[in-house]
């Protein structure tokens, strides 16, 4: 569910605005809360939307009814003072009332808080960090917390004012189709409330999502989708490159330009289809769609000297997006990750457009889609600059690993979605001590399911991976 239905819901008559809010599937960017919600109580969901892409809570509404809040006005104004009075630093907050009428026919008021993403990270005043994660506020970790202040550290970025760039700049079919899309009144109005512009310069995420040309003041925010010839790219005489395509444009068009282009290129086979043998994809298309709307989203556009890369093998479709894993301290669970906006303004305008679903949910979608083709699950490598997503057509045998032990099990599993780890990794991770680690993994070599890469016992770079052979 995007904003727009909010948006759309809050515009009804009074007679029939609750009855539509309470209709709203609670998401990323919209909560409702009792009146009798206390303020101190209000200050996490307030600190976790401005932590991740803001959003818009509705008070007075509680258990399928109507409440309003013209009963307490007291309560109502220390809810309204809860975004200063128990967050800290302050979150930026605007409120007003709206007409309702309540279940009892009588006319009242419902309070509306719009909450910005905030480039800061907000606590409570008990000094806890929340993050609005899907339909969820939840509490952050130390480690979390602390990758949360490196990521804000970049959020930012999107929100800087682009020198030179002017919303006459702005490519008028796209900015009117969001204009209709979220029922704006016009279409400067909606970009300065969305962070998109500043006064009529427009932003980089602005630019980005908007403008004609966003490749002229931001040369590397394009897509390149590079096909190969069979399952290596090869090097120099031995290059394997069958075609390499630049993709350009504002990000609406760049999604659809890249989608055209992978979708042209992937690998297929035969299949019966509806009775007749069809030509369909090796990878779901709903799998690497996900990937690729999450790389254009989520990439840092801070990084320069870098673009997105989707390279597709005979075997697997590989993309690599500039900047690490937003909201992610590692990636041994990418399927439970809680997620975080590196760009929160595209992310949001991306969701009311229907680009995507929300990382979180993105990612889970993906290891979805690829279990029910009966393939591998995706494996996502980090480095310090980047982000490689692989979707790897291999099929998973379902009938060798019912007959393995429930340690071989857990085994397989993470060397599948991690690609490589040690045997100190292995443990930590599956929570296995070592001598039974090691014996498993001794039976699963002799069995011809793993190996062990290495140079001697001691070598300290030594790794378990799947056999590919």
């Amino acid at each position: 569910m995007t904003t727009v239905a909010v948006e759309a819901a809050l515009s009804a008559s009074p007679e029939d605005v609750g009855t539509e809010l309470l209709a709203v599937v609670e998401d990323q960017w919209f909560d409702r809360k009792s009146a009798k919600t206390p303020a101190k109580t209000l200050a996490p969901a307030i600190c976790g939307m401005a932590n991740a892409d803001g959003g818009i809570l509705v008070i007075g509404l509680h258990d399928g009814s109507v409440e309003g809040t013209d009963s307490d006005p007291r309560r109502r104004n220390a809810l309204v003072q809860a975004s200063i009075d128990f967050c800290v630093p302050p979150v930026r907050v605007k409120h007003h009332l709206l007409g309702c009428v309540r279940e009892d026919g009588v006319a009242d008021h419902l309070l509306v808080l719009r909450v910005e993403a905030s480039d800061t990270v907000h606590a409570t005043v008990k000094d806890e960090v929340f993050l609005r994660v899907g339909d969820e506020t939840r509490k952050l970790g130390f480690h979390q917390r602390q990758e949360l202040f490196y990521d804000k550290g970049q959020a930012s970025y999107e929100a800087r004012v682009l020198p030179g760039a002017s919303v006459d700049d702005v490519e008028s079919g796209l900015i009117n189709a969001y204009v209709d899309a979220v029922q704006a009144p016009d279409a400067l109005r909606l970009l300065q409330a969305r962070g998109l512009a500043v006064d009529r310069e427009l932003t980089i995420a602005g630019c980005l999502l908007f403008a004609r040309y966003p490749q002229g003041p931001l040369p590397e925010t394009f897509v390149r989708v590079i096909r190969y010839r069979g399952r290596e790219r090869g090097t120099g005489a031995r290059q394997q490159m069958l075609n390499d395509e630049r993709i350009e444009g504002p990000i609406p068009e760049l999604l659809a330009g890249a989608r055209r282009a992978i979708a042209d290129r992937q690998p297929k086979r035969r299949a019966l289809q509806d009775g007749r043998f069809a030509d369909v994809p090796l990878v779901p298309e709903d799998a690497w769609l996900e990937g690729l709307v999450n790389a254009v989203v989520h990439r840092s556009y801070s990084v320069a000297g870098d673009h997105i890369r989707v390279e597709i093998f005979d075997d697997r479709i590989e993309i690599s997006s500039p900047g690490r894993f937003p909201g992610l301290v590692d990636l041994t669970d990418p399927a439970n990750a809680t997620r975080f906006a590196r760009n929160p303004r595209i992310a949001r305008v991306c969701a009311d457009l229907h680009f995507g679903q929300e990382l979180g949910e993105g990612v889970r979608r993906m290891f979805e889609e690829m279990r029910q083709a009966g393939l591998v699950d995706p494996v996502y490598h980090q480095t310090s600059g980047s982000v490689q997503l692989t979707l790897s057509a291999d099929p998973v045998d379902r009938a060798l690993e019912s007959r393995m032990p429930e340690h071989a099990r857990a085994i397989t599993r993470a060397l599948r979605e991690s690609g490589r780890l040690s045997t100190g990794e292995l443990t930590e991770r599956i929570g296995m001590s070592r001598p039974t680690a090691q014996r498993e993994l001794a039976a699963l070599r002799d069995a011809g399911i793993v190996e062990w890469i290495g140079k001697s016992t001691r070598d300290p770079r030594a790794y378990w991976q799947l056999k590919t052979t």
